[in-house]
């Protein structure tokens, strides 16, 4: 959805991306800083990549930011190495964790969990004290001089506003928190309750004091099949504190609100839609997500940002061409989309092809 030429007028970041979420019509294509693995970027520099650039500037891409405002656990849990040899390292996390890990490559593999910091619910009155929405480290020292800087700004500045899934995994391990949902639903209950009060104490003097753009909601609650936790699940436990936050964020004029999970969620769209969330990311692809199939079911509902297979991005241009021209000329005229690789770029990308995606993005989406 492109302006005429004779139309035409050179937008800031921030209204370009507000329009393109609002399925309004703009100057060019809204090109979302990309996730890259750090072994990627090392690959990037021997390959020609400028080692001393800003690699949003470098690339091109519009600014786009967060709120800074710590959603952890404070205090951090004291990190502890418990055994190491050559190839393992075993230690306690910051959040409370015990974990195996490779030492070799550790960004590139998955480690081996250990042990969670709440099996019971005496763990969790524990755990939730060091969730205190009133923390002073909470919000940045500077807070109000922070303010100052984002008033008038030309770029898109968002929220961070929580999980009602993803925590609760981490914190017990997937295995537990599901026989946690029917062993013990009064601790899940507790659990995202307390999680969306906590989210709308943390963030409301942020909400109230600053003209915010969009909100995140950060999940990863599927995989390859489906849905990690079933629909009938979801609605009894998550679905009434999404509604608290959303309700929340839409009475402070915030109506962007995405959804950050991995995976085949298309049996949670329809939930997710009914208590006010409006946008799904990164799309994946090797989930058999789809995001025209999306835009044609769900039409202007739905918001889309991804979908491009990080898996074609690996091979050679061809595959690069078939990969962005059967999804992202039809996905730009419709509005509501952005595209996006569909999580970090893995370091078997070539800075030749990342490049030549997206000169192609730049092209299709200026035109």
């Amino acid at each position: 959805m492109f302006l005429s030429m004779e139309d035409r007028e050179n937008m800031n970041a921030r209204e370009r991306f507000l329009r393109t979420l609002r399925f309004q019509e703009v100057d060019r294509v809204f090109l979302l800083p990309q996730w890259l693995w750090g072994e990627t970027v090392q690959r990037w520099h021997k390959e020609g990549m400028p080692e001393d650039v800003h690699i949003n500037e470098f690339f091109g891409f519009d600014r786009y930011e967060v709120v800074p405002i710590n959603m952890g656990v404070i205090p951090l849990f004291e990190e502890k190495i418990l055994e190491e040899d050559s190839e393992y390292k075993t230690y306690i996390t910051s959040y409370g964790a015990k974990i195996r890990e490779r030492r070799d490559n550790p960004e590139l593999s998955m480690p081996e969990w250990l042990e969670y910091p709440i099996k019971d619910r005496k763990d969790w009155e524990e755990y939730k004290k060091r969730l205190n929405p009133d923390s002073p480290m909470r919000y940045p020292e500077w807070w109000e001089d922070y303010k100052k800087s984002v008033k008038g700004r030309t770029y898109p500045l968002g929220i961070n506003a929580g999980s009602f899934f993803g925590w609760q995994r981490n914190w017990m391990g997937l295995e537990k928190f599901s026989c946690t949902l029917y062993d013990d639903p009064g601790l899940v209950h507790d659990m995202c309750d307390y999680t969306a009060d906590f989210a709308i104490k943390v963030i409301k003097r942020a909400v109230e004091e600053i003209e915010l753009d969009f909100a995140l909601i950060w999940e990863d609650m599927a995989m390859k099949n489906g849905p990690l936790i079933s629909p009938k699940l979801f609605r009894e436990f998550m679905m009434p504190n999404y509604k608290k936050v959303t309700d929340f964020l839409r009475a402070h004029g915030i109506d962007i609100i995405l959804v950050d999970s991995d995976g085949n969620n298309d049996e949670l769209i329809p939930l997710w839609l009914e208590v006010g969330v409006n946008g799904l990311y990164p799309l994946e692809v090797a989930a058999d997500t789809d995001a025209v199939a999306l835009r044609k079911k769900y039409g202007k509902d739905l918001l889309l940002i991804g979908n491009i297979d990080k898996r074609e991005l690996a091979k050679g241009k061809r595959e690069i061409e078939k990969e962005v021209k059967e999804k992202v000329p039809y996905l730009l005229s419709q509005g509501g989309y952005i595209p996006f690789v569909d999580h970090s770029v893995p370091p078997d990308v070539s800075f030749e092809n990342f490049t030549y995606y997206l000169e192609m993005i730049k092209k299709i989406g200026s035109a």
